[in-house]
């Protein structure tokens, strides 16, 4: 009789991974910032050309999301990450100042482990090989089982194209042999230096033990608040669209709406007509019981799901034109499935009296989960936006703009990431939109500019070097002396 031991084959090629990707990243940190672009921007063409068939067998394997977006999202990848990568200088002399004599060298972090969501296992895995392979790490990868096939597929893209144009091979891998014994293992092994965890907070704990620095992109719950001067109907539709992308399962994208009472009536009218549906007591307490296990854990079956399914599984029904459900809510609590995040299009709707209580319920919403992900607000009362943008316990505050595509950097600035740090509350290392800057440590290098004499006589110095004060007035008599002397003989050169 054959027994086989998955954890143990796990482990092993976990080692053999970490082990050759050691080696593989001491060739790669040996390559100059161009070599490693020419090798990103091979990549890229190669899995551009994968992108809709990657698309459709996420959706067959995951059953999560909406198959046109998820095209989008791996477009978005392609080329605006792409673009955004070309022209940053991660390794060797990043910058230099010559006024000031000092310059910087980007130092890669090593080998990356990666963990990827199955609610966007191909833009994600992309982005991540992308911006590691540019910073001159190397990466291995543990596939989330219910996207291991997509993951892998697209991987496998990916490594093919880079080792053609001359990566390292090993510098970027994945686990065959997936288990949760395999993945601590890849954690804890010597020869990983950072862990850049996106949606999967079953391994948070495991990751914060191996001592290890993490970079966290986890959970949203954010809140949307319509404040009395906002334009309304470009702000329903900026959080409709948000929300119905991909059919909910973005993290950033609404969880609530929070909206100034003085326009709620307004606010109310263009939801409906946007195509958002109302939910009565009976059906929000019907759908809200179905989001959450017993023990507190997210019911996986309802995530990515479209709002008929949805309304279907609570035992009502819904015409084919909503987009979106809706639940009037009064209170936040942990027993309140509406306070909590909802991958899905379904929000919670509060009326609050002002802005100042409607920055209060926003506080409250963002420390139910604790994860300070990301807060959006409509108006164009600058001084509402900077008190919420100084105030609210957030990584991220967006301004007029769908959360959904503002936070990943498609609708502003930011810099176009599939994860978003949520570290402001200390859930992970930073609350950057995470690029390859992030994947670095920057050697700080100083040229001497004054000399050592120029500075011991200053006031603190001689303090600390002459408590005694006897001792201290001695040098100064003698300095004097020394100025007198010197003055001295200067008038007396001057007379000759």
């Amino acid at each position: 009789m054959n027994i086989i031991d998955n954890d143990l084959l796990s482990i092993q090629e976990t080692r053999i991974l970490a082990e050759n990707a050691r080696e593989a990243q001491k060739k790669l940190s040996t390559f100059p910032q161009e070599k490693l672009d020419e090798i990103v921007e091979r990549m890229t063409e190669e899995i551009e050309k994968h992108i809709y068939e990657l698309a459709s067998m996420s959706i067959e394997e995951t059953d999560y999301g909406r198959y046109e977006d998820k095209c989008i999202k791996n477009s978005f990848v392609c080329t605006y990450v792409r673009n955004r990568l070309k022209g940053i200088k991660c390794v060797g002399v990043i910058n230099e100042d010559i006024h000031n004599k000092t310059m910087d060298i980007g130092v890669p972090m090593g080998v990356i482990v990666a963990f990827c969501p199955p609610t966007s296992p191909v833009s994600t895995t992309i982005y991540k090989a992308l911006i590691a392979i540019k910073s001159g790490n190397a990466i291995i990868f543990s596939p989330h089982p219910r996207a291991k096939n997509t993951i892998a597929k697209t991987l496998d893209i990916l490594i093919r194209a880079a080792e053609g144009y001359g990566l390292p091979e090993g510098a970027l891998a994945y686990l065959h042999n997936v288990t949760s014994k395999g993945t601590e293992e890849l954690m804890n092994h010597n020869d990983t230096s950072l862990i850049m965890n996106t949606g999967v907070p079953s391994l948070l704990k495991a990751a914060y033990k191996s001592g290890k620095p993490v970079i966290y992109g986890g959970a949203g719950n954010g809140p949307a608040f319509i404040e009395r001067t906002a334009d309304i109907k470009q702000a329903v539709k900026d959080i409709i669209d948000s929300k119905t992308f991909d059919y909910g399962i973005v993290s950033a994208a609404e969880q609530s709406i929070v909206v100034d009472s003085c326009i709620e009536s307004e606010v109310r009218k263009a939801l409906e007509e946007s195509g958002a549906y109302f939910m009565t007591e009976e059906e929000s307490e019907k759908l809200g019981s179905l989001f959450f296990r017993p023990d507190g854990s997210a019911d996986t079956e309802l995530v990515g799901k479209s709002p008929q399914i949805l309304a279907k599984k609570a035992g009502f029904n819904v015409p084919n034109n909503i987009r979106i459900l809706i639940s009037k809510q009064k209170y936040v609590s942990q027993t309140n499935p509406y306070s909590r995040e909802k991958l899905c299009p379904v929000l919670a709707y509060y009326i609050e009296d002002d802005w100042m209580h409607a920055c209060e319920k926003c506080i409250e919403l963002l420390l139910s989960e604790r994860l300070g992900h990301t807060l959006i607000i409509h108006s164009k009362d600058e001084e509402v936006v900077r008190q919420f943008a100084l105030k609210k316990p957030v990584g991220r505050v967006l301004v007029n703009t769908p959360g959904a595509f503002g936070s990943m950097g498609a609708t502003t600035n930011l810099f176009p990431a599939m994860t978003l740090g949520s570290g402001s509350t200390g859930q992970g290392m930073t609350s950057d939109n995470v690029s390859p800057m992030n994947l670095i440590y920057v050697r700080k290098v100083g040229y001497g500019v004054r000399k050592i004499d120029e500075i011991v006589k200053t006031e603190t110095y001689e303090k600390n070097l002459y408590p005694n004060n006897e001792e201290k007035q001695k040098i100064y008599d003698l300095d004097n002396a020394k100025v007198l002397e010197n003055l001295l003989r200067q008038v007396i050169n001057d007379l000759k």
